[in-house]
This record gives C-alpha cells, structure tokens and sequence, in this order.
C-alpha cells in the first residue's frame, strides 16, 4: 500500500487576486507618501536605535538638503539628479522599527536594512514606493504578516526577508510580481501552502521565474511544492510498516489462539468419546 499524497490546491484565478489586492489598496492609509525625502529620512531616524553610532551624521540639518545632485554626504544614502534613491543600512547593528514614512522617499529603488535588530511588522505603507526594485530586510527580527500590498511594486526584483520571525500565510498576491527574480522567505515562522504563482510548478505560469526550496525552508507549517506536502496527509513508511508488523502478529495471535483452542476441544471431545465406551462397557445386558 502506498502512502496517499495530497494534490496540490488550484491557484487562484488572476482576477480574484486581483481584486483582493485592490482591496488591500483601498485599505492603506492615505496621507503617508509624499514626495518628501526629509521627512523619510528624519522619521527613519527617529524609529531607529543606533547603538554604535553610525547614523551619527543623521541630523536635522543634513536631513534639510539630503542630496547634492548624485552625492549625498549621509551615511547610507545614494542620490540620483537630487533625489534618494538608494538606502543602504545593512549591518549596523540598527534596532527599534520600520518607520511607515519611509514611503515618502518615492523615488526610492532599493531599500536594504538587512542583518540588523530590527523588530515589528514590515509596513504596509512601502507599497507606495512604486519604483521600488530591491526590497531587503532579511537577518532581523521582524514579525507579523508579510504585506499583501507589496505588489503593488510592480518593478520588484528582489524580495529577500529570510531569518526573521515572519508569520501567517505568504500572500498570494506576490504571485503577480512578473518582475521578480529572487525570493527568499526561509527560516521565518509562515504556514499554509505555498502559491502556486510562486512556486509555478507545471509550467503554470511560463513567464515567471520558479523558485526552489531554498527559498522557502525553516518554516514548519509551510508546505506544498517545492516542499513536502502537508504533514500528517499520508501515512510515513515507518507507519506502514508498523501497521503490517501489528497486523502480521494479531493474525499470528489469533491463529495460535485458534488451534489451542480447536486441540482443547478435540482433545474434550475424544475424552468424552472414551468414557462413553467404558460405560456402555459395563453396563450389564438384558
């Protein structure tokens, strides 16, 4: 008997997605993206503990003028014709969160803040950063839902979040990024199935790149291709077996029970048949 295996679940039709992340759209707060990098940069600043003093020249006064053309004297920052257009804060040892406001840099391309302390939900609010291609916060110790409404960043080519503390679902909606090129959500705490515009197992998507399951290892509730199916759907070899070897011995219990018992009977039956011929033996005749 072989273990029974679950098929995997249809993806979901183009258009529902897309409705559910019109949804999500019309959910987002209004009022946070502007076109303003000094509130960007003073509210990133004021969300983030700098224990080692990196961000030292992080000041009001820098945050006024943050570009000169394609340079910028702020440590971190690169600037395109007088706009941010790279954040670069990867191991700085950073705490505290992700402040929203960063969605009023909106000329934003990569945003990497990646193997550093910093804790809370990834928001919501960077799908304003419509132009955005690079999305790095992996190696910190972010939680809660991976945003939905990340795809509405439609030039997304990265989309790294591996060893955080990330949980629920992964949203189907990142299945519509036709841009993307490298996902990676292992090592979090996800669960439920994989989308299968992710995975794109059988060709179902052929313009879409297919990731592998490196992209989706260390989450223990997370399953479907490329990974194993759901535990506890089909039965384990070592099971199997099990249940052959108990069955294979009650069998043999019983049958040994069987004949024990039909020798006990017959064994009664020939004893009664004996003593019946001494009594007819003795009985005297008339």
């Amino acid at each position: 008997m072989a273990p029974s295996s679950t098929p995997p679940p249809p993806p979901p039709p183009l258009w529902w997605v897309g409705i559910l992340l019109l949804v999500e759209l019309l959910l987002l707060p209004r009022g946070l993206a502007k076109n303003d990098d000094e509130a960007c940069l003073s509210d990133l600043r004021r969300s983030l503990t700098d224990p080692s003093g990196s961000l030292r020249n992080w000041t009001r006064g820098n945050f006024a003028a943050p570009c000169n053309g394609f340079t910028s004297y702020l440590h971190g920052v690169t600037c395109n014709n007088g706009r941010i257009y790279k954040l670069s804060l990867a191991g700085l040892a950073l705490g505290g969160a992700i402040s929203p406001y960063v969605s009023n840099c909106t000329n934003l391309q990569s945003l990497d803040l990646s193997s550093n302390q910093l804790a809370g939900p990834i928001p919501p609010e960077l799908s304003a950063l419509l132009n955005l291609a690079v999305l790095n916060l992996s190696s910190n110790r972010l939680n809660g839902p991976i945003p939905p409404q990340l795809a509405l960043c439609a030039y997304l080519n990265v989309i790294d979040l591996h060893s955080n503390l990330l949980s629920g679902p992964i949203p189907d909606q990142l299945g519509l990024l036709v841009r993307l090129s490298t996902f990676d959500v292992s090592y979090n705490r996800l669960e439920g199935p994989i989308p299968v515009l992710l995975a794109n197992r059988s060709g179902i998507s052929p313009g879409l790149p297919r990731f592998n399951a490196s992209s989706f290892v260390g989450n223990r509730d997370l399953y479907g291709y490329p990974l194993p199916p759901i535990k506890g759907r089909g039965l384990s070899v070592l099971a199997i077996v099990g249940i052959g070897l108990g069955s294979g011995l009650l069998s043999l219990v019983l049958s040994f029970t069987a004949v024990c018992i039909w020798l006990r009977v017959t064994e009664q039956a020939a004893m009664m048949a004996a003593d019946e011929g001494k009594i007819s033996h003795l009985m005297p005749e008339y």
